[in-house]
């Protein structure tokens, strides 16, 4: 028997909100987190913006001499988990510290740290590189600082899968529970790469949306007139256990996760595959994972990112997968607020699934003006919907052809199915 595995808490750091209150409150209101980048001079750059977080100070959380030798990521990743921690009335003992593990990752980490010291390195030589260079920027110091801070001796891990990194981190820790190599993992994703050399590399990939004039409505999933995703930082932590223990110790309980699925399109670097396979695959995996039937899926909240092909892919590739029922189907892109976070997307996106289902409210895909004929599904145009879900899934795809889908459950207080 598979062992049950829930959730239990929830954390976000978001361009829209920096706890999971006011990111919810953002999304029901249909509120953007994009804006004139304010980190550093763009006058010269193709693209000027982006979603940024803000009103964040990491000595919030933590003491300045331990912050200094941490990315912005790390940040980000211990604000979220603590309050996904918190949330869950977790308490770390000696009894459970080794059963308890910490899986965030990130698709680029610290890319602050990499060009601030490569500039001290060429202009004031190898001496004047900060010893906390290399534990700032790689990318499990994210999950090993919240280990570190919290006593969690389980396993401790990170997956740099790009855009797929964070539902790869909750997927994994899902397994990771349901074979009993742990109890609770603390999981998502962070990401801080709002920075020169990154946005110069999307913008040369012409990988981002050049709307300069109209921050916030640059960011259009599915609609006709989308050219390209607006990066965007943050983080998004879950705190998943065994369902048994989560019981035993009188957690309050979200939803079950129930699915996954990881596949591989073998095709391109970064275009999706011409015959959606790898997504299909993804879905398929998820769905047989769990157990169940297709048609039982609800809603979907996509990973949309607003490019041109990637949004027509997913689109065929949800109707291949669903048949006639993929136009019953809610699907949202929530990326359409928050903007394209990156390794740190498939954390704030589960968050905003299981919320999807707990609350009974699906989010939107705002900026939604004009309907292309080639995404021709329920996209939740531009209001929050109310609807009752029995079964979510969350799509996570990265560069390199690598892809997440996350399958989550409505929990009933009895303790049975949805």
């Amino acid at each position: 028997m598979k062992r049950r595995v829930v959730i239990t808490g929830l954390g976000l750091i978001t361009p829209v909100g920096n706890t999971v209150e006011e990111t919810w409150a953002s999304l029901m209101a249909g509120k953007s987190g994009m804006a004139s980048i304010e980190k550093f001079d763009v006058s010269n750059f193709p693209v000027k913006f982006a979603a940024e977080v803000k009103n964040f100070d990491p000595l919030d959380f933590i003491e300045k001499k331990e912050a200094r030798k941490m990315g912005a990521f790390i940040h980000y990743a211990i604000a979220a988990a603590d309050e996904a921690i918190a949330d869950s009335g977790l308490k770390v003992t000696d009894e459970n510290s080794e059963m308890t593990g910490t899986y965030i990752s990130s698709g680029i980490g610290d890319f602050w740290a990499i060009e601030r010291e490569h500039s001290k390195l060429l202009n004031e030589g190898p001496s004047r590189v900060s010893p906390f260079f290399i534990p700032s920027a790689i990318v499990n110091l994210a999950a090993g600082q919240v280990s570190i801070r919290h006593g969690f001796k389980g396993p401790n891990s990170a997956t740099a899968t790009a855009c797929a990194a964070g539902g790869h981190a909750i997927g994994d820790s899902f397994k990771i529970i349901q074979r009993g190599d742990a109890d609770v993992m603390i999981c998502g994703g962070a990401e801080s790469a709002i920075t020169p050399m990154s946005v110069a590399g999307f913008a040369a990939m012409r990988a981002l949306s050049t709307r300069n004039d109209d921050p916030t409505h640059a960011s259009r999933p599915f609609d006709k007139d989308r050219d390209g995703f607006v990066v965007a930082e943050g983080a998004g932590i879950l705190v998943l256990e065994e369902y048994e223990y989560a019981k035993r110790r009188g957690a309050r309980i979200y939803a079950e996760i129930v699915g996954y699925g990881m596949t591989a399109d073998a095709f391109h670097i970064t275009m999706p595959d011409d015959t959606q396979s790898g997504v299909i695959r993804v879905m398929q995996k998820a769905i047989k994972d769990a157990g169940i039937e297709p048609h039982q899926i609800g809603y979907i909240n996509a990973h949309g990112t607003s490019t041109p092909y990637g949004d027509r892919s997913e689109t065929l590739a949800i109707k291949k997968t669903f048949g006639d029922h993929a136009y019953k189907l809610a699907v949202s892109s929530t990326k359409s607020m928050t903007g394209h976070l990156l390794g740190a997307a498939g954390g704030i996106e589960a968050v905003f699934t299981v919320l999807a289902i707990v609350r009974h409210k699906l989010p939107p895909t705002t900026n939604y003006q004009t309907p292309d004929p080639e995404c021709d599904l329920d996209y939740v145009p531009n209001e929050p919907r109310e609807a009752t879900v029995d079964y979510a899934l969350s799509n996570g795809f990265g560069f390199g052809g690598t892809n997440a889908a996350l399958l989550f459950k409505r929990y009933n207080e009895d303790g049975t199915s949805a």
